[in-house]
């Protein structure tokens, strides 16, 4: 058994902070990078880039809604059109900053408000993908797991990667739970370890309902903003490697996968 573990960074905007970049670039073989407009600047996104290339991590473009006062987990309403723009505005910047930094822009994955809608909306999550690969027919595809993004890709017929999420709660369609609810977000170390290592040996979503949903488990996502991020992202890469799972960057899928 293998699996990719991915992070969001390049949060930081100018002179404040966002996250712990470098301590989790240490764990992780796959970066998400903002690209401005959720968050993140020109400055940060070629450091960050930088850091992931000197640690052999692979770079992925991360776009969200123009939203950095809501952190993109804002909900908006775009047309078709609109959506593919903004999708080839930020991968373009990404690449652009990627190159300049010595690496290439390997993966795509949607952000907060723009990939929850997405997972919802099979019409949205294909404009969205149809932006990012007129630019690079050839860019991986991160999408949450056996939602309407992978029905999107899927009938797209391009390179994708299944993601599920190490400190989120499920629901029993495989969407995450709203983070305003209670227990949506999973803190305790331990606890988010044992569910990567049951959900990657099951290869399925494990709700919490204790619903199974098989799914295309390709990589785990450790986020990198809250207290205890960093060592939430250790125990799950402890726990894997205990469970003799091995870490490596995902290569991509194409074609369809049962989800039944």
């Amino acid at each position: 058994m293998h699996v990719d573990l991915n992070a969001d960074m390049g949060e930081s905007f100018g002179p404040w902070p966002m996250g712990s970049d470098a301590a989790l670039l240490d764990v992780i073989t796959s970066a998400n990078v903002a690209c401005g407009f959720h968050a993140g600047d020109p400055d940060v996104m070629v450091q960050t880039m930088g850091l992931a290339v000197a640690k052999g991590v692979g770079i992925g473009a991360h776009p969200g809604f123009p939203d950095l006062q809501g952190f993109g987990r804002r909900r908006m309403h775009l047309s078709r059109d609109s959506l593919r723009n903004l999708v080839r505005y930020q991968l373009g910047a990404a690449q652009a900053m990627a190159r300049s930094s010595g690496g290439e822009v390997r993966h795509l994955k949607l952000h907060g408000a723009l990939a929850n809608m997405a997972s919802e909306d099979v019409a949205m999550a294909t404009a969205c993908y149809e932006g990012a690969l007129s630019v690079d027919r050839d860019i991986i595809v991160m999408v949450l797991a056996a939602t309407q993004q992978q029905d999107a890709v899927e009938a797209l017929g391009c390179r994708w990667a299944g993601e599920i999420f190490a400190d989120r709660a499920y629901n029993d369609d495989a969407t995450l739970v709203d983070r305003s609810l209670p227990g949506a977000v999973i803190h305790d170390a331990d606890v988010a370890g044992q569910r990567m290592v049951d959900m990657v040996k099951a290869g399925a979503i494990i709700t919490e309902s204790g619903k199974h949903i098989p799914a295309a488990v390709d990589t785990i996502c450790l986020h990198g903003d809250g207290a205890t991020a960093v060592q939430i992202a250790r125990t799950v890469r402890s726990a894997l490697a205990h469970a003799g799972v091995t870490l490596q960057r995902f290569a991509g899928r194409q074609g369809a996968i049962s989800k039944t």
